[in-house]
């Protein structure tokens, strides 16, 4: 495991990407510069986080299916926030379909 600019082990501040959700995520995005698995796993976290609390919120404003749909919503986001976390203490470098590409490159 390689340090990183806060001097943690890699798989700890990659854990801690998700810790708040998309909120760590960015606060990892400006506070890593050189660690690309930590940079990977914040990029990661914003890119599927925040575009989930959004479409969650929004859904939640439809009458009756649209709070089934939130629901679900939410339910995944728990769900992929529990694996990711895991993934990332593991020192696994977990990419989800489409969101992992998209943070690979950014990363």
């Amino acid at each position: 495991m390689e340090k990183t600019s806060l001097n943690l082990d890699e798989n700890v501040e990659g854990l801690l990407c998700y810790i708040l959700t998309w909120l760590t995520g960015l606060i990892f995005i400006l506070i890593e510069k050189d660690n690309k698995f930590v940079r990977f796993h914040a990029m990661q976290s914003l890119f599927t986080f925040l575009p989930l609390m959004v479409l969650g919120w929004i859904f939640a404003w439809i009458p009756f299916f649209g709070w089934i749909i939130s629901a679900l919503i939410w339910l995944l986001t728990v769900i992929l926030w529990i694996v990711l976390m895991v993934k990332a203490y593991q020192g696994e470098r977990f990419k989800l379909p489409i969101v992992g590409d998209i943070a690979e490159k950014n990363a």
